[in-house]
């Protein structure tokens, strides 16, 4: 079951909203994120070391603790021991690279130079012992039309202590108001916000649905995050342990990728991610992964196949009939089959196009992977579902499980599951619609009682249905599920159909002898004049 708690939290982050207009005037709303975000990652980043030095103060002075000493000199050795520090994932942070001595300033007129001055130095202690996360927090304050009021309005803000990790310790606080305000800006940026955002419904249903409890993850388009933190929320409200989970990303934006590493540092995650198109700079040709979980740039023209080496793995078969230059969805697709491990499942959102495009580049692989048995479970979304595009999406659910030899799942290789939702979701506000929990629950418990060993299925009209390969092989490999979900069945209500005749007749008769009444006063009226 899926588990949300955000609406406890609307109230705060409206006011967390409001608060931002610190920035207005002297900054666009989409480059909000720019300066609110890596605040946010300073302050978690400092709070955290002085939690672990205060922690190592308590037990330097605790008669019953191994750490116990009396010795000055012995005290300050272990306060200023990095490995106590990095034990806990954590560093010892220069006092000007603190959270303190920054809300300490924040009313001094050069507080634009000691937060760039403190970026520095924080990206400087965090690159010694993670030089992958160096170039995190670049230097964009001085440089801004940001007055320093701004800047320490900004500051105070930020020091309220309901976002403070020391006062919430349980709460995940600085991570709820970053993915509040990646949301926020996304609905500023436009369309342009889709490549660093995804929806929260529409992740949540992807992550539930393919169930990553441990092993490889990979986002071949990880913008800045959501699949990655989506993943540990579904781990840790099931039992699990974020130790057994491996993180994978690429990026093709500098900017996207720092909010991506900012956002899982957060989190405490391990991970490797990158910088690079995914499409013709693979970064991971040898990562074998057991979730992909992706929203990639739909319907992306003119990306440069003829770039691509003759032999590249990724192909099911020659560059020139298995890629097209108009579009690179299927070679999206072809990515990320050769990323998945031998019991690996991918989620993927992708343009409805997709489903019945009759381009040969496109066609010849959408047959290939019907017939080879490589598509699980198609999902048709309603529309209004993204922020930042209005072209109709779906899921494609991808797996190399489907022979039924993991023990978990029953062997499916002859049939495809289609799931119609065009006609769920609820709208929160005029321009977006959002999965309920009820609607994400309903989706998953279709597709794993589908899937899963000793489940039970049954095809509902309207919404899902099991097809054969034959059968979508006679539809032209058309993967469009109202093509094999038909019609919602209508509810009988019970009266027969020759009394319901009966009573249409009498009324059809009713309301020819009133329309015959009104002609004739009509033209009555007519010839008066």
């Amino acid at each position: 079951m899926t588990q949300n708690t955000s609406k406890a939290d609307i109230n705060f982050e409206q006011e967390l909203w409001k608060a931002a207009n610190e920035l207005r005037g002297a900054v666009a709303e989409n480059q909000y994120k720019d300066f609110v975000l890596p605040l946010i990652f300073l302050k978690h980043i400092s709070e955290r070391y002085e939690i672990r030095h205060d922690h190592l103060l308590d037990l330097l002075n605790d008669k019953k603790s191994d750490y116990y000493t009396l010795d000055k000199e012995e005290q300050l050795y272990v306060l200023e021991d990095p490995d106590e520090y990095l034990s806990k994932n954590t560093y010892i942070i220069p006092k000007e690279a603190t959270w303190q001595f920054l809300q300490d300033n924040a009313e001094q007129d050069n507080i634009k130079v000691l937060v760039d001055d403190a970026f520095d130095l924080l990206d400087q202690t965090v690159a010694n012992f993670r030089p992958d996360l160096k170039g995190i927090l670049p230097r964009i304050f001085v440089k801004s039309q940001l007055t320093s009021r701004q800047v320490g309005g900004l500051i105070n803000l930020l020091a309220n202590p309901k976002l403070s990790v020391k006062e919430n310790p349980e709460s995940d606080i600085l991570g709820r108001v970053y993915e509040y305000y990646i949301g926020k800006f996304a609905i500023a940026e436009g369309s342009g916000a889709g490549q660093f955002f995804t929806p929260g419904s529409i992740v949540r249903l992807m992550v539930e649905m393919i169930e990553p409890f441990e092993g490889k993850i990979f986002d071949a388009a990880c913008g800045s995050g959501g699949m990655f933190v989506q993943s540990l929320k579904f781990l840790q409200a099931h039992g699990g342990d974020k130790r057994n989970i491996s993180i994978y990303g690429q990026e093709r934006y500098d900017g996207t990728l720092r909010l991506c590493k900012m956002n899982l540092a957060l989190r405490d995650l391990s991970f490797d991610v990158r910088l690079g198109d995914s499409l013709l700079q693979d970064k991971f040709p040898d990562l074998k992964a057991d979730f992909i979980i992706v929203n990639p740039p739909f319907n992306v023209s003119q990306w440069h196949p003829e770039d691509l080496p003759e032999n590249d793995p990724r192909l099911f078969g020659p560059k020139e009939e298995f890629t097209t230059d108009g579009n690179a969805n299927y070679m999206w697709m072809q990515t990320f089959w050769s990323h998945l491990s031998d019991r690996g499942t991918a989620s993927v959102v992708m343009a409805n196009g997709a489903m019945t495009s009759n381009n040969r580049g496109e066609k010849n692989v959408r047959q290939f992977m019907v017939d080879h048995s490589m598509i699980d479970c198609i999902v048709r979304l309603p529309d209004k579902l993204f922020l930042t595009t209005g072209i109709p999406a779906c899921i494609f659910i991808l797996s190399k499980n489907r022979d039924g030899k993991d023990g978990t799942h029953r062997e499916r290789t002859n049939e495809i599951l289609f799931i119609d939702t065009s006609k769920m979701g609820t709208m929160e506000s005029r321009k977006l619609r959002v999965f309920t929990d009820d609607d994400i629950d309903k989706v998953t418990e279709v597709y794993h009682s589908w899937r899963n060993i000793n489940a039970s299925y049954e095809n509902v009209d309207g919404f899902c249905y099991n097809a054969t390969i034959d059968e979508v092989i006679k539809q032209d490999y058309k993967l469009t599920p109202g093509i094999y979900v038909g019609t919602e069945a209508v509810e009988d209500d019970g009266i027969p159909f020759e009394d319901k005749m009966a009573d249409l007749k009498i009324q059809l008769k009713a309301q020819f002898e009133k329309g015959n009444t009104l002609q004739k006063k009509i033209i009555e009226n007519f010839e008066k004049f």
